[in-house]
Formats: C-alpha cells, structure tokens, sequence
C-alpha cells in the first residue's frame, strides 16, 4: 500500500469510529474528515468545498423545500383523508397507511412523511386498541422503503447517481430505480401490513408529539355550495365523528340554539359551534368544506369593530390606533393566558384584536367546561388556552404585550386548497422536468424552490429552516473524502480484498455482499454517508471483476435504505422511539426479517433489470 492509501484509510476508520460512537453529529465528524485530508495533502484546499456544489446536494436541499410547501399546504392531509379508509380492520388500515406513506416518501423527504402521517397513525392505533408503536413501526419502515423507488426519494439514491456520472456513465434517470425498488418496496409494505406489525413488541406509549391542551371550541360557517349545505346535524355529526370533532350549537341569524335539533338542515351562512382537538380542527373543517368563522383579514372586520365598540370606555383610545400592515405569511399559534394577564375579564371583541393587532381568535379551549358564549364574546380567564391565526411578528407582538405565553411548537395546519393544489402542481413540474429529460434534476427542482417561493406555497422565513443543514454538510464534505478514495485507488484496494477473502471472484457473491455490508452500516450510521463510503468500493469491485458498475451501485443505493435494526440507523426510526415507547433492542423483531425479504427479492431483481 502507499503512503497516501494509508493515509485515507487510517482517516476512514477513524471516520465510521466516529460516526459509530454518535458523540459528535454526523456533520461535525464529516467536515473533520475533509479537513483531516486538507492537512494531510490529499484534497487540495481550492478544492476543499466543491461537494457542496455538488448536483446532489443541490437537489437535497430543493426537495426538502418542495416537501415543506406539501406540508404545510395541507395537501398531504387532503390526500390521507381521501385514501385512508375510516372504518376498516386493523390489517386494511396499517396497510392503506403504510402504502401511503412509502407513496409519499418516493415524492417528498420521507421524514417529513412520516411526521405528517404520525398523528393519523395514532388516531388509528386508539381506534383499533392497539399500542401506537404497532402502528408507528410499520408506518416508519414504510416510508424508507418508499424512498428507494425515485431518484429523489432519498439522499443515498441522489449519491450513487453522483458516483455514476462521475464514472462517466451518466447519471441515474428519475425512474431508473422504480423497477427493482418498487418491487421491493411492495413486497416489503404487504410483509409489513400482513404479518410483520405482529411482530412489533407491544409498548406503552412514552409519548406523543405535542401534548394534551384540552379541546377547542371554535366557529365554522357553512359556505354556500359545500358538502354539509343541506345535510341534517346528525349526518355532519357522524362525518365529523371520523375527525374527533362535535357539534356543540348552531347560530343561525345571530341566534345560537343549543343544543340543537339533530334533524335541523344545515344552511348556507350557519355558524356551527364545534368542539375538536387542536390537530383534529383541519380534518373536521375539510371533510365538510367548513370556513373558520374567524379567519378573515384584520382590514375586513375593522370597520364592523369599531362600532361594536363605542361606548365601552376604555377602549375607544385603542380604536385609533393603526391597524397593522398584512401580512403574505400567515401562522397559527397557541397561547396560553397568564393570571397576570391583561386580557383577563375581557372579550376579544372588547380588545379589538383584528383592528389593533390583526391577528384572528380561531378556538379557545377552557379544560373541563364549555362556553354558551359566542367566541368573539367570550371573557378570557387565566388558563385558556387560545388558538391565534395571523402574522408571525403581529401575534409575537400579541403576546408580548397582552401577557401570553405560546405553547410548546406543534404542526397545526388548517388546509388552503389553492395553495395545496399549486405546491402539487409545482412538485409534479419539477420531477416531470427532471424525468423527461427537459432540465437537469438539480436546476428542475431549484426551479420548483423559486416558484414555491414566488408563489407563497412556502413561507418565504420557512424557505432556509425547511433544509437539514446538518445532511447538506455531511454530503458536501463526504463527497471530496470519497473522491480520495477513487484518486488514491483506495477503493480498489478494498474491492480487492473484499473479491478475494469472501466472494473469490463470484460476482454474484460480491453483489450480495456489497448489499450485506452497506445495509450493516446503514444501521449504524447516517445513510448518506454510507453511500458515499461505499459507492466508491462497489464501483472498484465491478472494476475488479471487469462487470457492469450498475448493479452494484444499486445494491449501494437500496441497503443504504434498509436500515430497519436500530433507532440510530434512520431519522424515522428515531421518531417514533419515544410515541412508540419503544427500546433500543426492539427494531430488530420486525427490522431483521424485512432486512432477510429484501435481500432476497433485491438480488434476482438486481441481476434481472441490471445484468452484470
């Protein structure tokens, strides 16, 4: 070996050393691996940085922004409520679930999949009386699995199209993993659905994300047109059961009747008063085509509100003051009202929060008690718990200044069907761009990241937040390390050793071993590393063997998926660790099995569609 061989492998091991012992984050080991190569000479310092230009960490980062776009849209909710199934056994609602989840993940990060699809998991979890994690664990292996189908499903899949380019082959098209890693993904979903959540160990629940608030209470106008227009309040009642969500009381013409006559018609301009969870309010409104009573401009009620309040004294000084500029990015936030607070014994009439602030009031939720009140003319007491829409600088100002304190940060999302559809419409220009070949993946979804900018489908401060930095170091500082491997024959070398103590010179053996080793890892450490530590040794055996790089660099691609035996191995494992109550040894009752199904299925099908 030569000097500088030795070299790159002395700073490899000590690399995976790192990585394994978790102490410092995959990022911060990453980047001292590059600057261990700068000092030793073997990546020169006006090279140091190009990985991250790199084609794939470009398209990392604009796909990430594009799935914040469909989270925070709502599309995702329209879709989980259109395809999962409300009433079904336990088997048919883990496997509509599961599927949607590896669905989504092919098209979007599929941690971002599973937080948006975590909620429902629960809510079927208490509906079929099972513990969450038999629930949760398939739903998490499912959306991994979903991310080898694409391209730009995963981050490994965007590396080993990296390595191929540079090989001179070209890189991997979008679809050029489907054939082989949706067959695998579907097997492994139906084991998942049929048989392996049994195997999950049943856990109490440690915790879910977000916390217990106690109901709200909120107003829905029936618009005219939509779905509950014409409907009695029992059929709207059974409709929002599947939410969580009730009906308390309706007011029609300013008068409110509670409780109401369950065979009462529903009209256009209703007001139903309805009591539903924080996270159930968007599935409630949407299934019927419900308007929040409240979530109109500031500029739109101001007028209306400085009548209303005339004569109350005290606020007439308020009434002048300016009403705030809007605002393009409107958020929901949760406040809790402090015993020092200046709200205590007033309404939010008699405040004037959309003239003064231009913030709206959506739900209030009073624990073990429910208001007759309208909600505009509701008395604040210490301890409510308010449900504020508006911008985020103005609610901040709310909250400073009125003495609330927010809540703990939780996803709540109320759905904006126009921008749901335009983020859909964005995310499917972007891959159809980059499928048919009409620009290059990176600049495809770089495009789609400026339309979603442009067009608000992302909030403009949600646009940098929405990146994992964190993986964008890790790629762009591995990228320069692995090329070392290439430069110094490094990779080779290992190819070599690897050939001649196990496979000795079986190729079918070498690519079985090359998937073997690269999913070991990957239950070990972060998959975007995995891929860049060994696509370069899998490209060195196909060399060494004198075969067909493809397959092997596909086997990289999906074992750097199939991490299925550790909470440490995936980001989505680690979600559900505490809402599934599970241990560190649990993953490996369902995880090793499915880890035995795919590398059975993978190689005939690797061999098939990718001959050596």
């Amino acid at each position: 070996m030569t000097h500088d061989q030795i070299t790159i492998l002395a700073i490899l091991c000590v690399t995976v050393f790192m990585f394994l012992w978790g102490r410092w984050r995959h990022d911060m080991v990453a980047a001292g691996a590059l600057l261990a190569c700068i000092l030793a000479g073997l990546v020169p310092a006006e090279e140091a940085f190009y990985g991250l230009s790199h084609p794939a960490v470009i398209t990392v980062a604009c796909v990430l922004v594009l799935s914040r776009g469909l989270q925070t849209s709502g599309a995702v909710d329209v879709l989980a409520r259109q395809l999962l199934p409300t009433r079904a056994g336990t088997t048919l609602s883990i496997a509509a679930l599961t599927g949607l989840g590896a669905i989504l993940s092919a098209f979007m990060n599929n941690v971002g999949a599973l937080a948006l699809l975590m909620p429902v998991a629960i809510q079927i979890a208490r509906r079929q009386e099972l513990p969450p994690g038999r629930v949760l664990m398939p739903l998490a292996f499912g959306t991994i699995l979903g991310g080898m189908t694409t391209l730009i499903g995963t981050p490994p899949n965007l590396i080993v199209s990296g390595f191929r380019e540079a090989t001179g082959s070209g890189a991997f098209a979008m679809f050029d993993y489907t054939p082989v890693g949706l067959v695998v993904a579907t097997l492994g979903v139906a084991f998942v659905a049929l048989v392996g959540w049994r195997l999950v160990p049943a856990r109490k629940q440690a915790g879910v994300e977000g916390f217990d608030s106690g109901a709200y209470i909120t107003e829905a106008r029936v618009p005219e047109g939509c779905k509950a227009e014409g409907q009695t309040l029992r059929e709207i009642e059974r409709a929002l059961e599947q939410a969580d969500a009730q009906v308390l009381g309706l007011v029609r013409n300013e008068v409110r009747v509670t409780p109401p006559n369950p065979r009462r018609r529903a009209r256009a301009g209703d007001i139903l008063i309805i009591e539903a969870e924080a996270e159930a309010l968007a599935n409630a409104l949407s299934s019927l085509g419900l308007k929040l009573e409240e979530a109109k401009p500031a500029k739109e009620e101001s007028k209306k509100e400085d009548v209303a309040e005339q004569g109350e004294g005290d606020e007439e000084e308020e009434a002048d003051e300016p009403t705030p500029e809007p605002s393009d990015e409107i958020v929901l936030m949760e406040l809790v009202i402090m015993p020092n607070s200046d709200l205590l014994g007033r309404s939010a009439r008699g405040i004037q929060l959309r003239t003064r602030y231009g913030v709206n009031l959506l739900a209030v939720s009073r624990q073990g008690q429910r208001s007759v009140t309208r909600l505009r003319a509701l008395v604040f007491r210490a301890g409510d718990l308010l449900l504020m829409q508006g911008a985020p600088e103005a609610l901040s100002e709310f909250a400073t200044s009125a003495g609330c304190v927010p809540l703990a940060e939780r996803e709540l999302r109320i759905p904006d069907k126009g921008k749901a559809l335009t983020a859909t419409a964005i995310m499917a220009t972007a891959v159809g761009a980059a499928a048919f070949g009409i620009l290059p993946v990176a600049v495809s979804f770089a495009a789609g990241v400026l339309a979603s900018m442009a067009l608000r489908t992302v909030p403009l401060r949600s646009v940098y937040s929405a990146v994992d930095w964190p993986v964008v170091v890790l790629l762009g500082a591995l990228i320069p390390v692995a090329g070392v491997m290439e430069s110094t024959h490094t990779a080779q070398l290992i190819a070599r050793l690897l050939l001649d103590g196990v496979a000795q010179g079986h190729a079918i053996v070498a690519l079985a071993l090359i998937l073997v080793v690269t999913m070991t890892l990957s239950d070990l450490m972060n998959n975007a590393a995995t891929a860049a530590v060994m696509c370069p040794i899998a490209i060195g055996t196909a060399n060494q063997l004198g075969a067909n790089a493809d397959p092997f660099l596909m086997a990289v691609a999906i074992g750097g998926s199939c991490a299925f035996l550790t909470p440490i191995g995936h980001q989505n494992n680690t979600l559900i660790l505490g809402p599934g109550g599970f241990r560190f040894g649990d993953y490996w009752r369902l995880g090793l099995p499915l880890e035995l199904l795919v590398v059975l299925i993978s190689i005939p099908m690797l061999l098939w569609v990718w001959p050596l």
